[in-house]
């Protein structure tokens, strides 16, 4: 059964490792109705059950757009909308995104679907139209950039064998290796063999390494050193600093060689950050960023994202329905009023 009033044009979808957002937008950029639900994770979960908890959010998103339904195994009984737009974490493959578009599509939820990674929701969140480039720093890192003709330059993004670096979990990871053999004279002095075990109560790395190692932390908890090695580098402590200097090279390398792909590296062309780490703004990292893409792309309009993604994946679904502009400022209001944050461009400080 349908919605009861205006028919939905897109069932948006984000959904990440920790989160799922959901979105019912009509044809003129109205939000009908939203929810947001749990973690999407195909590889520890299988993808039949992280379907299974889009579903569950979806339900949700439907209930409170008023739409009256009813479940027949997997399928659900009749479309609610014309189209759905999901960016899902995961997807990093093209054989991937064909899975999950195929499980999308056996629930019945629109008459067609596109499944993109979840970095182009935070790409489209941020940009006026379907142009530019945006890397998103958070567990991990993953760049995308596309055009509006539908031409699109990506990245892998599995991990070290992909040529990866950097992210949260790589970032606590680093910063442990460098206070173990401080502590232990293998490596140069460093203040992270001592803010480190800290964070945790403890005195000493060795203590700190014993605790992971035999599990009295939760490896999970390695994570929360991430914003620990930001604090001892902004302290001047120069291992930590050299960290985060490494890290912003991997943005803007990754930042340059997809504006290059697509043409854009000499054009005033967004470049949006987002991810836990890079929506932090910690200083020394953004003003290394941006002093890096200042000299390698001039012309590039840096901007920190802080709209919700599901924004972004709906925008990608009025794009492919074709809605007029006025349904997509309509729906940009409703998520990011204040347009976002917005760091200049790198070159003069102007708006793109």
């Amino acid at each position: 059964m349908g919605l009861n009033g205006p028919a939905a044009a897109v069932l948006a979808i984000d959904a990440g490792n920790t989160k799922i957002d959901v979105a019912l937008v009509g044809a003129d950029g109205r939000v009908l109705g939203a929810a947001r639900g749990g973690g999407f994770s195909p590889p520890s979960a299988g993808i039949g059950p992280a379907v299974d908890a889009l579903a569950a959010t979806v339900r949700e998103a439907v209930a409170a757009a008023g739409t009256v339904r009813e479940r027949s195994g997997p399928r659900e009984t009749g479309p609610v909308a014309g189209h759905v737009s999901a960016c899902l974490a995961n997807a990093d493959l093209p054989d991937e995104e064909r899975q999950l578009r195929q499980a999308l599509q056996t629930r019945g939820w629109a008459r067609t679907t596109d499944v993109r990674n979840d970095t182009f929701a935070i790409l489209r969140a941020g940009a006026e139209e379907p142009r530019g480039v945006a890397v998103v720093c958070g567990a991990g890192i993953n760049c995308v950039g596309m055009l509006p003709d539908g031409r699109t330059a990506r990245f892998p993004a599995v991990g070290r064998i992909s040529g990866d670096w950097g992210g949260g979990a790589h970032l606590a990871e680093e910063a442990l290796w460098f206070a173990a053999r401080a502590e232990d004279g293998r490596g140069e002095p460093t203040a992270l063999s001592a803010t480190l075990p800290a964070h945790f109560g403890l005195p000493t790395m060795y203590g700190l390494i014993e605790a992971l190692h035999l599990r009295k932390l939760p490896g999970r908890r390695k994570h929360e050193l991430a914003p620990v090695l930001f604090a001892t580098a902004a302290d001047g402590d120069p291992v930590a600093r050299r960290i985060v200097h490494r890290q912003a090279e991997e943005v803007v390398a990754l930042a340059t060689v997809a504006l290059d792909r697509l043409g854009l590296l000499t054009e005033a062309a967004p470049v949006l950050l987002g991810g836990s780490i890079l929506a932090a703004r910690h200083t020394l990292l953004h003003d290394r960023i941006a002093g890096l893409l200042a000299t390698r792309a001039p012309r590039a309009v840096l901007r920190v994202v802080t709209a919700p993604p599901v924004l972004g994946a709906a925008l990608l679904g009025l794009d492919a329905t074709g809605a007029p502009p006025g349904a997509h400022a309509r729906l940009r209001a409703s998520y990011d009023p204040a347009r976002g944050a917005r760091t200049g461009n790198a070159r003069n400080g102007g708006p793109p």
